[in-house]
């Protein structure tokens, strides 16, 4: 199972990126996607999660900004996130529960991809 993740880059206060997570592999189901994020000399954060039924969770500095998605038809999560600020600047980083065949479902982590606000 791999998790690759896209879409960082260099944007202005005020603007958008659209990160995104393939998953690839045997998979039998993916249970729960999640976005972390670590901005450098900060713990990693939890920034927003989905279940497969879509029922989504977001951390307060980014309610109202960002919004989680995923397709499950193609094993991809998205994170849209909208008036960025300089304090989303981090490393992010997508997550996900995935159920195999005649295994227990195990948490896979897919690289970070690098986001960065300028003022």
């Amino acid at each position: 199972v791999q998790l690759q993740a896209s879409g960082g880059g260099l944007v202005q206060a005020g603007g958008s990126l659209r990160l995104s997570c393939v998953v690839s592999g045997n998979i039998w189901s993916i249970v729960t996607m999640r976005w972390y994020r670590q901005a450098p000399g900060k713990e990693r954060e939890l920034v927003a999660s989905i279940t497969r039924g879509d029922s989504t969770d977001y951390a307060d500095s980014v309610k109202g900004r960002f919004t989680i998605s995923r397709d499950n038809a193609k094993n991809t999560g998205n994170l849209q996130m909208n008036n960025l600020k300089p304090e989303d600047t981090a490393v992010y980083s997508c997550n996900a529960d995935i159920v195999q065949i005649g295994r227990p479902f195990k948490s896979y982590w897919g690289q970070g991809t690098l986001v960065t606000v300028s003022s």
